[in-house]
């Protein structure tokens, strides 16, 4: 499993996106996503580093791996 980098907030919604997640709603500091057909949503801090952990859990519940995520940054 590769190791995951230091993105912001605001990279890993231009990933998530590219996943098919679209930008419901902003409250606050945080964007919320949806996707259509899932049960899920994904509130992502607009912070300019996101903590790793928070970057893994966030990869699990939009139903991806790691590496899918890796490859929607770009090979960042």
């Amino acid at each position: 499993m590769p190791a995951l980098p230091l993105i912001s907030g605001r990279e890993a919604v231009r990933a998530f996106e590219r996943a098919g997640w679209e930008v419901k709603r902003r409250r606050g500091s945080h964007i919320i996503l949806t996707k259509p057909g899932s049960w899920a949503s994904l509130s992502i801090p607009d912070h300019r580093e996101l903590d790793r952990g928070l970057l893994r859990k966030l990869i699990r519940q939009a139903g991806l791996t790691v590496d899918e995520f890796m490859e929607l940054l770009g090979g960042k």
